[in-house]
């Protein structure tokens, strides 16, 4: 760094210090709070539900493995859809998969087998419908959008084959009119609670290791089967009277 003189110059990167505070002190605020009867917009619970769904599937592995150490699972919801006017729900997800696993390595007899420990991360999709029983509050009535024409009267001359006296009484087709009402009604949304999921997976097609032990196989495919419980919460904004 050159400073103003035009030298060069080194300054030392900066340093933090770690302080330990062991105890904070701290008074309570009276907290404010409206006391006469409000209307306020707050979620309600249209729904509580379990749902449980099954699901299969085949999980092919980029090598050859020996064991599974280890499999954690993580549920993940990507669309929770109460379709309006009807009482069906729609979801989907995946369960993602992180997979740990012992690989066959470049040394094997019949004393020992000597490999790797490696992890594949996977995602497994599911989708579903389900009926939904209303056992908190019904959802508010849909208001469409409406759209509205209207015309103005208008009194015209007719052509020279007419009588004098005689005239055109119509509307006025030489302008368009309409109304137009949009209504942005409150959609209901979703809140996961818990998820539980019983997993049965089994390997296909194991094979014999050369020179090595009669009982490890090595294979790179499993089949797995699941049954998936979720709890899930069906809620909606609505102005709600309160006091």
């Amino acid at each position: 760094m050159i400073d103003l003189h035009g030298n060069n110059t080194q300054y030392p990167c900066v340093t933090v210090k770690e302080g330990v505070v062991e105890s904070c002190i701290n008074d309570p605020i009276d907290i404010t709070a409206i006391e006469e009867a409000v209307i306020a917009k707050i979620p309600v619970v249209l729904a509580q539900l379990k749902v449980q769904f099954n699901v299969s599937a085949r999980i092919k592995l980029p090598e050859n493995a020996l064991e599974i150490k280890n499999i954690k699972k993580k549920l993940k919801i990507t669309q929770c859809l109460l379709l309006e006017n009807t009482n069906i729900l729609f979801i989907k997800g995946f369960v993602r998969k992180n997979i740990d696993y012992s690989t066959i390595g470049t040394f094997e007899s019949c004393e020992g087998i000597c490999g790797e420990i490696h992890h594949c991360t996977i995602d497994i999709p599911f989708e579903c419908t389900t009926p939904v029983t209303f056992n908190g509050f019904s959802p508010a009535e849909i208001v469409p959008t409406s759209i509205t024409e209207f015309e103005y009267f208008k009194v015209q001359e007719l052509p020279s084959n007419f009588a004098e006296k005689d005239k055109l009484l119509s509307s006025d087709l030489s302008e368009y009119n309409q109304i137009s009402t949009e209504y942005y009604n409150e959609m209901p949304y979703c809140e996961l609670i818990s998820s539980r999921i019983v997993e049965f997976d089994e390997y296909i097609d194991r094979k014999s290791i050369l020179n090595g032990s009669f009982e490890e196989k090595f294979f790179n495919e499993i089949e797995e089967k699941m049954v998936i419980s979720l709890v899930v919460k069906i809620l909606q904004d609505r102005q709600v009277s309160i006091g």
